[in-house]
């Protein structure tokens, strides 16, 4: 029997398949010129090891990464721990998916991806990157979009041209009833999911490559009289967008690094994948002892206002996302006490041996070091703590992990607790 892709797919040399060679590596890792600096975390005695594990250097990602989201974190970290905790086949899991950075990574890789996240546009960025078509098929499709097939009362959208043409607005309108249409009669398929998904990612910006006049980045989503604040102070006005050839630009630079190898491991990975919206500490269609791998950051302490950067996304999508039951945590207990939860269902569907590794940041300023308050969530749950991972990319050598390089304004390093189950 011909083997599948996923049995062929990248065999990393890098798979070490147990925490003490993990910690061996990390102790040794000289990749990029710097030694490791291995402390001991004060509360638990673990381990932390603090170096520039990936750099921006290290390797180009994939081209399909390249959609915005807010709080993303690179795809350099988790193909570091995929390639050493698990093989091709592996079932690896994100309950916090957001754009999809672990679960695309993951089928890159050959693995078999999961991903829950309680906001329903995480669907719509992460699903149809997993069933990429061809430039051209787009572009067949745009062609056939009637896009002046707007004649709904557009006086419900008048606030929106602070960010969009007239006409432009009308494209979009268009676009968006086309794909409301087929999302309700069942006719929408792959090549549809994927113009909505790069026009979603296209819909405001602070260049002539989106919809709109200049505004904040892609993720982040102003409302109309804070638009029309940002036009006044800068004397702008909205300019006309060729939608569907900004759609088809996005298109093509999305699909730059897809060759045959990696549409064949898409393929099986589409084929294979789970991705649920939903709360990430009820999984039940997530099978007990079956993840490998969970790679994830979880929202952090006040610093993202989901609703409020996605409100416009979600109007393109029809998704309620005021209605959506995001969470924001202000003090650490709080924070704590919903990991908690979520760390328990992870006990449950990882398989005895596998593993988690939990990215936290450094919030307030570096005040507030959240493997601390996440320790224990995984201890609780029954699982064993092995390690602290400090990823830093202005790194410094210190005598302790309280003094390790950090952006006063932001999350600077990446802090991952690394946990496995019995």
């Amino acid at each position: 029997m011909q083997p599948t892709l996923f049995q062929q797919g990248p065999e990393s040399d890098l798979y070490r398949g147990d925490a003490d060679a993990l910690r061996d590596e990390l102790r040794a890792f000289r990749e990029f010129g710097k030694e490791t600096v291995v402390l001991d975390h004060e509360a638990s005695g673990l381990p932390m090891f603090v170096n520039e594990f990936w750099t921006r250097q290290q390797r180009a990602a994939c081209s399909l990464h390249e959609v915005s989201y807010r709080a993303c974190f690179k795809p350099q970290l988790p193909r570091f721990f995929i390639e050493r905790l698990t093989r091709p086949g592996d079932l690896v899991y994100d309950p916090f998916m957001g754009r999809g950075t672990t679960v695309l990574e993951a089928a890159l890789l050959g693995r078999s991806p999961a991903g829950c996240d309680v906001n329903p546009l995480s669907q719509v960025l992460v699903g149809p990157r997993l069933t990429p078509p061809t430039v051209d098929v787009v572009a067949a499709r745009l062609q056939e979009i009637d896009l002046h097939d707007a004649d709904e009362d557009a006086a419900e959208d008048e606030d929106l041209l602070v960010f969009f043409h007239v006409e432009t607005l009308r494209e979009i309108r268009a676009l968006r009833r086309y794909l409301g249409r087929r999302e309700a009669d069942g006719s929408i398929d792959d090549v549809d999911r994927w113009i909505r998904m790069v026009a979603t990612n296209r819909l405001t910006g602070h260049s002539s490559g989106f919809f709109s006049v200049y505004t904040l980045p892609p993720n982040q989503a102003v409302t109309p009289g804070a638009q029309l604040k940002i036009n006044r102070k800068r004397g702008q006005i909205p300019e006309r967008r060729d939608v569907p050839g900004l759609i088809l630009r996005k298109t093509r630079s999305l699909l730059s690094g897809v060759g045959a190898a990696e549409r064949g491991r898409l393929s099986e990975a589409a084929a294979a994948a789970r991705l649920m919206t939903g709360l990430a500490a009820k999984t039940e269609a997530l099978p007990a002892d079956s993840v490998h791998l969970a790679v994830t950051s979880p929202p952090f302490l006040d610093v993202v206002q989901y609703a409020a950067d996605n409100w416009l996304r979600g109007w393109f999508c029809e998704v309620a996302v005021d209605a959506v039951p995001l969470s924001i945590h202000r003090k650490v207990e709080s924070w704590q006490a919903a990991m908690s939860e979520v760390f328990v269902e992870l006990a449950r569907v990882l398989a005895p041996g596998g593993y988690v590794a939990f990215e936290v940041g450094e919030v307030r300023g570096g005040k507030v070091n959240l493997e601390d308050a996440t320790l224990p969530c995984g201890t609780d749950a029954g699982l064993r703590p092995e390690l602290i991972l400090i990823n830093d990319q202005e790194f410094t050598k210190t005598a302790n992990c309280w003094g390790v390089s950090n952006n006063k304004r932001g999350t600077n390093t990446n802090r991952v607790v690394v946990f496995q189950k019995p």
